[in-house]
């Protein structure tokens, strides 16, 4: 038998999956799998697709392991941007149709 796609799916809906194809789950990253509802699957082994006998253990993650995506980089980097805002003040535009060293009457 092949192994369904788990990934995207919520735990519940995974779980239920998982059972229609006649294979088992389990949750590495989640020690209360059972009690997981809302949560989803991320990651996969073995992958969709794969040959397996009936009865399989198949392992699902529900978070992304160390360097594998996520929120991205938390911490501040360096360097950092300069501080402030502008660092220096703009003159005023002038009258856009005034032509230099000449003055309208």
């Amino acid at each position: 038998m092949r192994v369904p796609r788990l990934v995207g799916l919520m735990a519940v809906d995974a779980r239920e999956t998982a059972q229609a194809w006649g294979l088992f789950l389990s949750a590495p990253d989640r020690p209360d799998f059972r009690h997981t509802v809302v949560d989803y699957v991320v990651r996969q082994y073995p992958k969709p697709g794969a040959e397996v006998p009936r009865d399989s253990l198949v392992y699902v993650w529900f978070d992304f392991g160390e360097g594998e995506g996520g929120g991205g980089v938390r911490e501040p980097r360096i360097p950092r941007p300069p501080g402030g805002g502008m660092q220096r003040e703009l003159d005023e535009p002038g009258d856009p149709f005034a032509v230099a060293g000449f003055s309208s009457p």
